[in-house]
């Protein structure tokens, strides 16, 4: 069975951070209402002046934005694209798919958002230094990484 989502069915939340700038409207759940299996997908707005979320890229997920109104600057690694109706982009799982948004118009930015779901993903932030294990919302500096076998030494001990 197809289900059919546009602005006249589609309820939007606005999503606010304590930093003012990142702040955006997106579907709830369209991809649980739909039924979906392997994708997740919402329908998001950003207002002018406003960014998306914050620059970053998925180690287990592709992602794709299709612009449905509007227009808006992506940052990406290759630097500053602008996108309009119509377009179409893929990010690539890794450091090369890195992506954020800028409204920079006095016009609302629309797009679909469509990402894999393979359960577990990790997000890295190359600009803050940070990843985030989703969907449980684990976020850690990188700066704290340690060796695998940090603390595993005299693994005898543990046997007795």
């Amino acid at each position: 069975m197809a289900t059919i989502f546009n602005d006249n069915n589609v309820n939007y939340a606005l999503k606010k951070s304590p930093i003012p700038e990142f702040a955006w409207h997106t579907s709830e759940r369209l991809a649980e209402i739909a039924g979906s299996k392997h994708l997740v997908f919402d329908l998001r707005s950003l207002d002018p002046g406003k960014y998306s979320f914050p620059y970053h890229f998925h180690r287990n997920a592709e992602e794709l934005f299709v612009v449905l109104s509007g227009k808006a600057l992506l940052r990406t690694p290759e630097g500053i694209t602008e996108l309009g109706e119509g377009d179409i982009a893929f990010f690539e799982m890794g450091p090369t798919g890195a992506h954020q948004l800028f409204n920079n118009t006095d016009q609302p930015f629309k797009y679909l958002d469509i990402r894999t779901n393979q359960g577990i993903d990790v997000v890295e932030y190359p600009d803050s230094g940070k990843i985030n294990i989703l969907p449980e919302q684990e976020v850690y500096q990188t700066e704290d990484r340690v060796d695998y076998y940090k603390g595993e030494d005299q693994v005898s001990d543990k046997w007795k």
